[in-house]
């Protein structure tokens, strides 16, 4: 399997871009191409003009402006023969099989034997692309279809053909999965391939079903979103973020290439409606609007929905959205049957659509792919699904879904017959097994280095548990501890264990791994910790238990004292993220391993509060210690002071060393389905000769110091940029960082600047300003600014 080094883009539209943007994130120079613009005096304005454009994206491309200087833009003119030092060339060009094809020629010339050559089409089939291929360039061609947007989107399904050379097969998919963080899922040469054959279907249904029985868009939305797991935006809403005007394009080539008998067939109506849109520039988000547009600015802004029955009368019509309130959708949130079950027209929708896409996904096996396991896995990657089809039929019961399949007029499909009344997955003897088209069950099988928590759980009972939390034994003399609370807070019940296990591993293992693990979870939407269940300490709180309050900061204090002066490492292991008191749970470990995809803060000061679990004393000591850091204790003061009053939280891992929440040697990992197995490796790295860190004592400016820092937020309080009680918590914060009564020559502990914390974080706390915050937040997961 030959290494690969280096990368090069060809075409710097909005796919071709991010697929550079995302290998220059794993550390990889790569050059993005474009042809020369007409007319233009920089020749390489195109592929200039496009990084540029990454500064303004949202959800942003590069997880740091760094990785932006490992990006080379170039034409296809000047630069094509510097295609020959590439190790990986992807194609992301017009989707015209004429342009693919002549590009293919020309880089067939100039490319390096045995280089991989690839196409990110999900509307032309490999053997087309290949038709009319030089022989030369067959072997090492594939098609590397990645997901919008791709930093964030983990599902890449990977096509081969025939004649495909197992040692580029190898290549990519090592690549794309360790250094592009990728789910690699080998996809037969079918037309959509797995996610966009069965996913164009699901949007298409509903769409169509919900047109033909009047069911207005928040219903459809409501009913086709999170009780099924499905994503929060229900149908419409996805059709608004992916572009409306995509939809034509992929239905028109599943309708070229799909076979008559296809179900796609009948659910691929012509919708006047969207080719009004289209032409009105209503292509959703990117565009003026779509099913959902705000209307008016700023605080007189309205979110209106646009009316289908005014649509199907041939007129676009939009209306203030309503909020849906359908009984059978609260009813499904334990039970799904009582949506799909119902005989109301809610029901009859919501089965109407999922027992279509059921059916239809389990009539593709073994077409599109013979693990089912695969197909579920490109559902919950690709299109964020929280359960795959195939899950989805084990919760309903596959008696049931054949039974009810009937009344639809659809056929039974084999793999679903031959089933009866088992489930497609189910363990033996602590393996996850999985159903197949031949009636057999076998295993479902991890990439080569993957580590989950939930395959460990299968063959195994907690060595330590209670009701926030378990310690599991990951093997090799190494616990791995897991929060399973509301959001992963953090309460009395954690701490206590993680004071248990300490112990534990003090006496009888080598390393421990604070990791959680939930796979399931979309972008964006996953929490290593949210930090200090707040909802326990204003319920203390009103009953003016404030000695509880204050005792519980000490536990915290003492409990991340015990992790950080541990005998043994300690690894935190965080994805997704990890706030307040779940960043100094890593601020407090001998090391960590971060999967990419990790959003790091301490953001207390957004509820009013300052950080009481030692996280000031730990980042003011990573400002001031380094040998590059400035002389004298303000410039480290300043910057921590900034960073916390602010909430500021990193964007990325890589974000997150900029900003000192992770040390330079701290590891990342871009898959996140490897970042137990990487801390587990740093863990056993570290253990011959571990010691731990020596206490801190740190310089810091006392009252001078509090007072530079009072007449910066005096300032921004004149200008209106904060509040009254900003700058209560922020003198209090300034007095924690500041060292309180020190004088500038007196050496503080990390102790000194605990004590401070307790005070300050209880003389806020009392204030009804700061309970107002938090309860503010608890109740809409938004901040209040009073």
């Amino acid at each position: 399997m030959s290494e690969i080094k280096s990368v090069a883009v060809i075409g710097a539209g909005v796919m071709g871009a991010a697929i550079a943007a995302h290998v220059a994130n794993a550390g990889v120079k790569v050059m993005l191409l474009d042809i020369v613009k007409p007319g233009s005096a920089d020749r390489n304005a195109i592929a200039k003009g496009a990084i540029e454009r990454f500064k303004k994206i949202e959800p942003a491309p590069l997880m740091s402006a760094k990785a932006a200087r490992l990006i080379t833009p170039g034409n296809t003119e000047d630069d094509f023969a510097r295609l020959a030092a590439c190790d990986w060339i992807v194609e992301a060009v017009i989707e015209r099989l004429d342009v693919k094809q002549a590009l293919y020629a020309r880089l067939a010339a100039v490319r390096k034997p045995g280089s991989v050559v690839s196409s990110n089409t999900s509307t032309i089939p490999l053997a087309e692309l290949m038709a009319a291929m030089p022989a030369s360039l067959r072997p090492d061609f594939v098609i590397t279809h990645f997901f919008n947007p791709p930093r964030y989107m983990r599902l890449l399904e990977l096509v081969t053909g025939p004649e495909t050379n197992a040692n580029a097969v190898d290549s990519i998919t090592r690549f794309c999965d360790v250094m592009l963080g990728k789910s690699v899922i080998a996809c037969r040469d079918t037309p959509g391939f797995i996610a966009n054959r069965i996913g164009t279907y699901w949007i298409q249904t509903a769409l169509v079903l919900a047109m033909e029985m009047g069911i207005e868009i928040e219903d459809a939305d409501a009913i086709m979103g999170k009780p099924m797991g499905l994503p929060s935006t229900g149908v419409f809403g996805l059709m608004d973020l992916v572009g409306i005007d995509l939809g034509p394009h992929v239905n028109a080539s599943l309708a070229r290439l799909l076979p008559p008998g296809d179900a796609f067939h009948a659910m691929n109506r012509d919708m006047p409606m969207i080719g009004m849109m289209i032409d009105q520039g209503y292509t959703g988000r990117k565009g003026k609007g779509g099913f959902y547009r705000r209307s008016g600015r700023g605080a007189e802004a309205l979110r209106e929905t646009l009316s289908l029955k005014a649509a199907a009368g041939g007129v676009l019509e939009w209306r203030k959205t309503t909020k849906s309130d359908i009984a059978e959708v609260k009813d499904a949130k334990k039970d799904l049957k009582k949506l799909v079950g119902a005989k109301s027209v809610a029901g009859q929708y919501a089965w109407g659509v999922l027992g279509r896409v059921l059916a239809y996904a389990a009539a593709l096996v073994p077409e599109i792919a013979d693990d089912i396991s695969n197909i579920d896995e490109a559902m919950r990657l690709g299109y964020t699904w929280k359960y795959g089809p195939f899950e989805l039929i084990d919760k309903l019961g596959a008696a049931w879904v054949a039974e009810r399949l009937g009344p639809l007029g659809i056929a039974v499909p084999p793999i679903l017959a031959k089933l009866v009344d088992g489930t497609f997955y189910k363990t033996v003897d602590g393996a996850l097994m999985q159903f197949d088209s031949a009636g057999t069950y076998r295993p479902v099988r991890r990439p080569a280095g993957v580590v989950l928590l939930e395959d460990i759980k299968r063959g195994q009972k907690p060595v330590l548990t209670n009701k926030s939390a378990s310690v599991w034994d990951i093997g090799d003399g190494v616990l791995c501890f897991e929060f399973h609370s509301i959001m992963n807070s953090l309460d009395g019940d954690i701490l206590s264990l993680l004071d248990k296990t300490v112990a534990l591993v003090a006496k009888s293992y080598q390393a421990l791994v604070i990791y959680n693990e939930n796979l399931r979870a979309g972008p964006g939407r996953e929490n290593f910790s949210v930090g200090a269940n707040l909802g326990l300490a204003v319920f203390a709180a009103n009953l003016r238990m404030w000695g509880k309050i204050e005792g519980s900061i000490k536990d915290g204090q003492k409990t991340y004292q015990a992790l950080r002066y541990a005998p043994f490492p300690v690894i935190g292991a965080p994805a997704g993220r990890a706030l307040g008191g779940g960043c100094e749970i890593l601020l407090h470990c001998a090391a960590v391993q971060a999967h990419a995809e990790s959003y790091i803060g301490l953001v207390e000061c957004g509820v009013g509060l300052v950080p009481g679990w030692g996280g000031c004393a730990t980042m003011l000591a990573r400002w001031q210690t380094p040998k590059d850091a400035p002389k004298g204790p303000m410039p480290a003061v300043a910057k921590v002071f900034e960073m916390v009053s602010t909430a500021k939280v990193s964007t990325s891992a890589a974000d997150a060393k900029d900003l000192k929440f992770l040390r330079p040697d701290d590891g990342i990992t871009m898959n996140r389905m490897r970042v137990l197995a990487d801390a587990k490796a740093l863990a056993l790295a570290k253990v011959a000769g571990y010691r731990p860190p020596e206490p801190v004592v740190l310089q810091l400016p006392g009252e001078s110091g509090r007072v530079g820092l009072g007449m910066a937020v005096a300032e921004f309080r004149k200008k209106g940029m904060a509040t009254a009680h900003d700058v209560t918590v922020s003198a209090n914060l300034a007095r924690v960082l500041t060292g309180g009564d020190a004088d500038i020559i007196d050496p503080v502990t990390e102790s000194d600047v605990m004590a401070l914390e307790r005070e300050a974080f209880m003389a806020l706390f009392r204030t009804k300003e700061t309970q107002a915050r938090i309860k503010h937040t608890l109740e809409t997961g938004r901040p209040l600014r009073n």
